[in-house]
């Protein structure tokens, strides 16, 4: 039987927790667990669009406790949870913390109190790393040091589960995600903004506005990190951290370009620094760059897809969103 096929059978007989699971990274994690066999139960607090063969369980996890969350487990009986809640940008401090953080501490207690508790995967952010100079490659060994608010946030979390690990209370690992692309990308990003304002143009010239695209980062598809999701669940490791990335810093500007020729639209780029009334931006690490080796040998993990073909989808994803939503929005409905 091929290694595919092995999954599936596997599969059959196990279920998968999806904290957050209608999310960008979220919907993917629950796909390539679909795909695989499992039974795949999301739990969010709205009941979008599911990813395809899942099931919502409805719950706010931002008011959940410790019991609410201990009842879910016990109820649905999964063999591994995946967390991919987290707030992003342009929260405070405050308010990363308390979703980012103090989530976290509800669910590793919520699984401690279980008599047999699920693996635990975390997603957590190259962001906990401290700014490296140029050339240099971030392995897990590489100095801490967030510079900001949503690193500081996500690398309290990874102590979280590291801490748990270390004390027998949980089973778990940590994956460290950094710059993604694919279908999906949410319109706050920065190329989900560039296919946004491409679609507006409405097929005539577009005018594309950006802060400065000074830096080089480490870009892999989405999907490729929902497959590290499955393999993190199928390892005995445990409280153990694994970068995620292609090994290649990547210029943002050449990124945006390639978004642009694979739409087919004709586009001006124009790079603006920002006002001082505008909300600051990433720029401040410049550049970052991923060994992700570790996940290479341990999970048997490596990046598949290519950015092209991740901002095909994605360029292909937003217009067909765009379309369904482009009449509502001109009746004001």
């Amino acid at each position: 039987m091929n290694e595919r096929g092995t999954s599936a059978v596997l599969g059959t007989r196990r279920r998968v927790l999806v904290l957050g699971g209608t999310g960008y990274i979220g919907r993917h994690v629950c796909a390539a667990f679909a795909e695989a066999g499992y039974r795949v139960a999301v739990v969010a607090r709205r009941a979008r669009p599911l990813p395809h063969g899942s099931r919502l369980r409805n719950l706010d996890l931002s008011l959940a406790g410790v019991a609410d969350l201990a009842r879910l487990f016990a109820q649905e009986r999964p063999d591994v949870v995946v967390n991919a809640t987290g707030m992003v940008w342009g929260m405070d401090e405050q308010a990363m913390l308390q979703t980012n953080v103090r989530l976290l501490e509800r669910i590793v207690h919520a699984l401690g109190s279980l008599q047999t508790s699920p693996r635990l995967v975390q997603f957590g952010s190259t962001r906990e790393y401290a700014p490296t100079e140029p050339g240099i490659s971030l392995s897990e060994d590489a100095p801490l040091g967030p510079i900001d608010a949503y690193g500081r946030s996500k690398l309290a979390a990874t102590r979280t589960v590291l801490t748990a690990c270390a004390e027998g209370v949980i089973r778990g690992v940590v994956l460290r995600v950094g710059n993604v692309a694919g279908p999906g990308a949410p319109a706050g990003s920065l190329l989900g903004s560039v296919a946004e304002q491409l679609l507006a143009a409405a097929g005539q010239p577009a005018k594309v506005e950006l802060h400065p695209l000074r830096a080089r980062r480490d870009y892999i598809d989405v999907r490729d990190v929902a497959r590290a999701a499955f393999l993190a669940a199928q390892s005995p490791v445990t409280g153990e951290v694994f970068n995620l990335g292609s090994g290649r810093a990547v210029p943002v500007r050449a990124l945006v370009d390639l978004l642009v020729e694979v739409s087919g639209t004709r586009a001006q780029i124009i790079e603006r620094a920002p006002d001082g009334s505008r909300t600051p931006t990433r720029t401040d690490i410049t550049w970052q760059q991923t060994d992700a080796r570790r996940a290479d040998t341990v999970l048997g993990w490596r990046p598949l897809g290519s950015l092209r073909d991740a901002l095909r989808d994605l360029w292909t994803d937003a217009a067909a969103r765009w379309e369904h939503n482009t009449p509502a929005q001109q009746t004001g409905g």
